[in-house]
């Protein structure tokens, strides 16, 4: 079994690695359903969706009438006016067949014309804290990517206390000291504010030259068993952090199986020989 940790000032014992549910953006029913059955295997009891992952929302609708006491839920908007917040969120809770979540996010806020409009007058941001007034939520969270990431998050986090943040980490992240300067900033803040840090990318290899079609993924994912390991433990280590899952349900049972194997991280030097072996480029120009 995958061990838990709170969930910041949720309270929630959340297990270290959310299941991503953008790897169920185009799949059928049935083949989310097995994904299902795996999640309850290992143990996984959280699980982090969005209206952008295509079919996602629909596919874990079936599951909440059985098992919605199972899972610590969240969903996103990535509008950002306030009426088209409003409108996605009610959407998000019918196609998940819900009449609430956990946590409501917004989706990818990093661009700062956007981060304007969402967090000022008539923003997402209002929508949000309304359907929590209304009891559509319980918490409120911030997610983002790219290189300024960190940073744009300290900024969010001065304008409003969220509940928790979402943003790439992993071991060739780490190796760009302004990103991990910026990454440790806001994790220290996090940690004074009880916030919930989650983590994404965490087996990503680089960004693709030529996109497979049989990878369900934005970015080049390590693909052995032992290369997933050792990333999936390195980030794990931290123990402030979580990390979402990988978007292709092929991967998704290495990533289970070594996070439930994880007792301490690789040290540095086996890490970076392994990345050196594999040949890892840099990530920029990953967007999603």
């Amino acid at each position: 079994m995958i061990e838990t940790r709170r969930f910041g000032r949720t309270g929630h014992q959340s297990t270290v690695t959310i299941f991503g549910a953008a790897a169920l953006k185009n799949v059928t029913q049935a083949r989310a359903d097995r994904a299902l059955e795996l999640l309850l295997e290992f143990g996984v009891n959280h699980i982090d969706t969005a209206p952008r992952y295509g079919d996602a929302e629909l596919r874990i609708g079936p599951w909440m009438r059985e098992h919605r006491c199972r899972f610590f839920l969240a969903t996103k908007t990535g509008q950002r006016t306030y009426v088209a917040a409003r409108d996605e969120i009610r959407r998000s809770l019918e196609r998940l067949r819900v009449d609430s979540v956990d946590l409501l996010q917004l989706h990818s806020l990093g661009h700062p014309d956007e981060w304007e409009t969402a967090m000022g007058p008539q923003g997402a941001l209002e929508a949000v804290v309304e359907a929590r007034e209304e009891g559509l939520t319980r918490f409120i969270g911030v997610t983002g990517h790219g290189w300024t990431i960190p940073a744009m998050h300290h900024k969010s986090l001065q304008r409003f206390d969220f509940d928790s943040v979402l943003l790439p980490w992993n071991f060739v992240m780490h190796e760009n000291a302004r990103y991990r300067e910026d990454f440790e900033t806001l994790c220290k803040l996090c940690d004074e504010r009880d916030v919930a840090v989650q983590t994404i990318k965490s087996i990503a290899r680089g960004p693709w030259a030529v996109t497979d079609p049989n990878r369900n993924t934005w970015y080049q994912p390590f693909e052995d068993p032992y290369d997933i390991e050792q990333a999936v433990h390195w980030v794990l280590a931290k123990p402030q952090i979580f990390l979402n899952t990988v978007g292709d349900l092929d991967l998704l049972p290495v990533v289970l199986d070594a996070a439930s194997q994880f007792v301490e991280a690789p040290d540095d030097p086996s890490v970076r020989a392994m990345m050196n072996t594999r040949r890892a480029t840099s990530l920029f120009g990953i967007a999603n």
